[in-house]
């Protein structure tokens, strides 16, 4: 993953810049030796995303065993440290460090930025856990941060405090959302607009991306929404309305090269993919089928 953004471990644990640090840190071992860091506090907040590893955290003298997809958030002056249990297993992580004047800074942006800091201090709730579909887009936002941090290109500056803020946001964003579930009535109500949205809008630019703009909530929440209801991604859900849409298209004798493009197929070849693993058969042999049931039918 990425080997050229991996950062050389160490054992500091004072920020040199003023706003924030980011590390990916995939640590090897030699002769069962790694590097161990003890109880310690910082002045600022620390954001450890983890990956992969047999890996506890002890925050302020309780123990957590962690697992794929644990976000944890540690606030000024409270102690921990991570304890390896195996050194055999890769230990993969993410590590990020925003100072406290940073995070005034965005506090008077807006107090969305701070959420989760803040929510932190309060109830001492340190450890989050991300869904696999959650946790990678959380990480391809540390990844677009990262290989900024490592760019040369126009516009460098700029763009890392655009990262940094954007993953900021994402990460205050998505726990606000954890922390505060929609009730069961308010799920359905979504489903059921996201299904009549769909049903009226076959033959336009269906993405998640649009759908969440549309309705005014993450992407994320509308694609738990579909896999918690069907059990299938709102991609297969479009994907097997417009075959059907096609379906019903050909069996009025429509036009296969028209029939594809009203139903918001982007190009045949796409569409041919989508129709001959559906039905078995390509939508020109499907049709002949049906024409010849149709004569038979008559006779």
């Amino acid at each position: 993953m990425k080997k050229n953004l991996q950062t050389t471990f160490s054992t500091r644990q004072n920020m040199l810049s003023r706003d924030f640090e980011i590390y990916y840190y995939n640590n090897t071992y030699q002769n069962n030796h790694y590097y161990n860091v003890d109880s310690h506090t910082h002045n600022y907040y620390e954001f450890y995303f983890f990956l992969e590893g047999n890996v506890s955290m002890d925050i302020e003298g309780t123990l957590y065993p962690l697992k794929q997809g644990d976000v944890i958030v540690i606030p000024p002056d409270v102690h921990h440290h991570a304890i390896l249990h195996d050194s055999h297993i890769p230990y993969r992580r993410f590590v990020f460090w925003i100072s406290v004047e940073y995070c005034n800074d965005l506090l008077k942006l807006s107090p969305d930025y701070v959420y989760l800091m803040q929510h932190a201090k309060i109830t001492k709730h340190y450890i989050f856990h991300y869904d696999v579909i959650s946790f990678n887009a959380l990480q391809s936002k540390v990844f677009s941060l990262i290989e900024e941090l490592h760019s040369n290109r126009f516009g460098r500056d700029a763009k890392i405090a655009l990262c940094a803020n954007d993953l900021i946001l994402h990460l205050n964003r998505s726990i606000y959302e954890m922390e505060h579930p929609k009730s069961q009535h308010e799920e359905q109500n979504l489903y059921q607009n996201l299904l009549l949205f769909i049903e009226d809008h076959l033959d336009e630019d269906l993405t998640l991306d649009s759908l969440a703009d549309h309705f005014f909530v993450s992407k994320y929440h509308i694609a738990h929404v579909f896999k918690e209801n069907l059990g299938l991604s709102i991609h297969q859900f479009i994907t097997k309305k417009r075959l059907k849409m096609c379906q019903e298209a050909i069996l009025s004798q429509g036009n296969i090269s028209e029939a594809y493009l009203m139903c918001g197929f982007k190009d045949y070849s796409g569409f041919f993919r989508a129709f001959k693993k559906e039905f078995g058969m390509s939508p020109r042999e499907y049709k002949e089928l049906a024409v010849q049931t149709e004569k038979i039918m008559k006779q």
